[in-house]
């Protein structure tokens, strides 16, 4: 498998933070979405309200109707909101995923477990860890490796006369 070009090391390095900041973003709003959806689907059967009768802040019952599950809150649904927000920043996690993948030029199976990250609750966390880490530990050993093969005794340059110049 080729490995990145060396002029590319300052675009992988933006790739992984803008990596680093989606897949926190992603994270907590994948713990918030598993809170909200506990809270609705067990029998506690509560959606979170902002503003409207209940206060600033508030739960409101679920209960069962004719197309299933419906709130009786009234205001913003902060519940729906979640998961729409959820849902827009995983497009972006996936965007991240994908350039860090491509930059790096790594098997595709690791994109899917990069992509996972983003629906398996903490994933993200410890993948944005091992990523960081990994990149990181790539990058300066293959800015060390060029380092030392461009300084090495026998590469510097070479003088040469023409034959009759002696």
């Amino acid at each position: 498998m080729p490995e990145p070009r060396v002029a590319s090391f300052p675009a992988i390095r933006g790739a992984l933070k803008f990596y680093q900041i989606a897949s926190i973003i992603t994270g907590v709003m994948l713990l918030l979405l598993v809170a909200e959806m506990v809270l609705k689907y067990t029998p506690i059967r509560l959606e979170l309200f902002l503003g409207g009768s209940g206060g600033f802040l508030w739960f409101a019952d679920v209960v069962e109707g004719p197309e299933g599950l419906e709130s009786t809150g009234d205001g913003v649904n902060l519940s729906l909101g979640i998961l729409i927000v959820h849902g827009w920043f995983y497009v972006v996690y996936l965007f991240a995923c994908f350039r860090m993948w491509s930059m790096m030029r790594w098997p595709f199976l690791r994109f899917i477990l990069l992509a996972l990250g983003g629906v398996v609750p903490l994933l993200s966390f410890f993948m944005e860890t091992r990523v960081a880490r990994d990149v990181k530990t790539y990058l300066a050993t293959r800015e060390a490796s060029d380092a030392t093969s461009s300084a090495s005794p026998g590469a510097g340059p070479q003088i040469t006369t023409p034959e009759g110049a002696r």
